[in-house]
């Protein structure tokens, strides 16, 4: 089969999505750009920020589409075939994970850019605050340790080309602290110099470009005995300066360019894909059991992840997002187009699978080898470009995926911890929350940097890949709660809401109980140190989700006052 049907086809749906669907859902909430926003109200040059809606989806876009839907496809693809990850994606973007986005935003908007837990306090008390500022804790630091490590391997990443070995991950770091240089430039030119983002785009852009090239010419690599640790501390000391500085010096820039960089690989990806002329190799349905032994559900949608739904989306669009949206209207676009956008690149990711048929020394990759390798296929294919330049390209723009979300992640877990101090404005309670938030991952990065699992070493991601996913689900079950709440109280109707808000809570529920029977399994035979830790977060987050769900399902039974 063609891969350019399946390519036709999803865009066709997507659109469709967001046409229909997303009209609908927007509709529900009655948009009316006569209000004020908080970015407007509260409009401090810092957090508050009124964007431009190209600027803001730019940013927001880079924000939320990490690893997860590059990595998550990936692997379900090869666990259990492209057809259940494909259906998974095109279901739960349009029905679940857009309006999951959408709905956060717009009800962090009506109520002043308060984040998801703010939002708690006010429907669910004080113990609802507690457990959602508990919970949501626990993902961003996960969120912080996945990534971290996954940026530090993939700086590491060595190909060989005219029989010499290059450093092509050292030279992709080179290129990404050369676009963080550029973002910075960029923000400076469009804020103080007053240059119009039209020309500054025509400028900086074509630069980013160009860095795809400077970065292999000039790669870092550290002399030292453990790259992968030095790179794991350089990257946490960047999330905290970076989460330190205003919107408009870094964030804002580096996410509207980043953006762009990640239009550029889509449009390249879709070029590719439709006038390539690939055709399918791996097999749709490999069975309902994956190599490792996990059932297709619940494991299937905890694999994929991010790719269709997010609770992390919701957190940026509560914690940043919010503040930067200028009219209520641009809601659609941002939140729910947004997520489909996401669902796009996680489609692009699981083609990366499809071209190669079981058994290709390319599936036995990494992640992120697999998706780079699909990308300088596609260029190739469509620009004529060197499958060494092709390869770089993609490695960049995977590492892209995944640095822009860490000082994102950052940011907002010294938002929680500013609101859990009440040191809002306090340039200690700042730096407090920045250094609290990367306590943890630092302590994981430094004594965990090599785990072993099944008789061997593996990197730190895979070993919490599954609790991440599982986590991340969970929380966007919890946040669909919380709107379910928020809906009732206005005397709407919610099933549309609650009812992919329970499909998320059941799934994630039971994909997090198996894994500590698995953990615990495997601890009566051998201690394994994060077999422990995962059985023991894993119950955690169980427990603080079943209060958290007891105290949603104790408010959706008062009767509504609307507001």
């Amino acid at each position: 089969m063609p891969i350019a049907w399946i390519a036709i086809v999803v865009g066709v749906l997507f659109v469709l999505a967001y046409r229909i669907y997303g009209r609908q859902v927007a509709a529900r909430f009655a948009l009316d750009d006569s209000r004020i926003t908080p970015a407007e109200k509260h409009n401090d040059g810092f957090d508050f920020v009124p964007t431009r809606k190209s600027m803001l989806l730019a940013q927001h876009f880079a924000s939320i589409a990490a690893a997860g839907p590059v990595v998550g496809p990936i692997v379900a693809a090869l666990a259990f075939g492209w057809g259940p990850t494909l259906l998974w994606i095109l279901l739960g973007c349009t029905f679940i994970g857009a309006c999951h986005d959408f709905c956060a935003l717009v009800a962090s908007v009506r109520h002043d850019a308060r984040s998801i837990t703010e939002l708690a306090r006010l429907y669910l008390g004080d113990w609802g605050y507690r457990l959602s500022l508990l919970f949501i804790w626990m993902c961003l630091v996960y969120v912080v340790i996945a990534f971290t490590d996954v940026t530090a391997q993939q700086f590491l990443a060595r190909e060989e080309w005219g029989g010499s070995i290059h450093d092509i991950g050292g030279g992709v770091a080179t290129s990404s602290f050369l676009y963080l240089g550029l973002s910075v430039l960029m923000g400076i030119a469009t804020t103080r110099w007053k240059i119009p983002l039209g020309i500054a785009t025509a400028i900086f852009f074509p630069l980013l470009i160009a860095i795809v090239v400077v970065g292999q010419e000039i790669p870092i690599v550290f002399p030292v005995a453990n790259p992968a640790l030095a790179w794991s501390l350089v990257i946490l000391a960047y999330c905290a300066i970076a989460s330190m500085l205003p919107m408009w010096l870094l964030l804002q820039p580096r996410g509207y360019l980043g953006g762009y960089f990640l239009y550029l690989v889509l449009a390249v990806g879709l070029l590719g894909l439709i006038f390539g002329g690939f055709r399918v190799e791996y097999p749709a349905f490999t069975g309902f059991f994956s190599p490792r032994g996990d059932s297709l559900y619940p494991f299937l949608f905890i694999t994929v992840a991010c790719g269709a739904c997010s609770g992390f989306h919701g957190l940026v669009c509560s914690g940043t997002t919010s503040k930067q949206l200028g009219k209520e209207s641009h809601a659609r676009l941002v939140g729910y187009g947004g997520m489909l956008l996401e669902g796009v690149v996680a489609v692009m990711a699981l083609s990366t699978v499809m071209l190669w048929a079981p058994g290709s020394p390319v599936l036995s990759k990494s992640p992120s080898e697999i998706y780079a390798t699909g990308i300088a296929h596609f260029a190739h294919a469509v620009l004529g470009l060197d499958l060494r330049w092709g390869l770089t390209f993609g490695m960049l723009a995977f590492a892209t995926f995944v640095y822009d979300t860490l000082d994102v992640a950052t940011r907002l877990g010294r938002y929680l911890v500013d609101e859990l101090l009440a040191r809002k404005g306090s340039a200690r309670g700042h730096w407090m929350g920045t250094l609290g938030t990367l306590t943890i991952p630092l302590l994981y990065v430094v004594f965990a940097p090599n785990l072993e699992m099944g008789g061997k070493q593996v990197p730190l991601w895979s070993v919490i890949w599954p609790l991440f996913g599982s986590s991340n689900q969970l929380l966007a079950a919890l946040t669909l709660l919380l709107t379910s709440v928020w809906v009732h109280q206005l005397g709407a109707r919610k099933a549309w809401v609650l009812v992919p808000a329970l499909f998320m809570l059941v799934t994630s529920t039971l994909a997090l109980t198996l894994q500590i029977v698995g953990a615990a399994r495997q601890l009566s035979v051998a201690f394994s140190l994060p077999a422990l830790l995962n059985a023991l977060i894993a119950a955690a987050l169980l427990t603080l989700s079943g209060l958290f769900g007891v105290t949603c399902w104790r408010r959706l039974r008062v009767s509504p006052v609307p507001a």
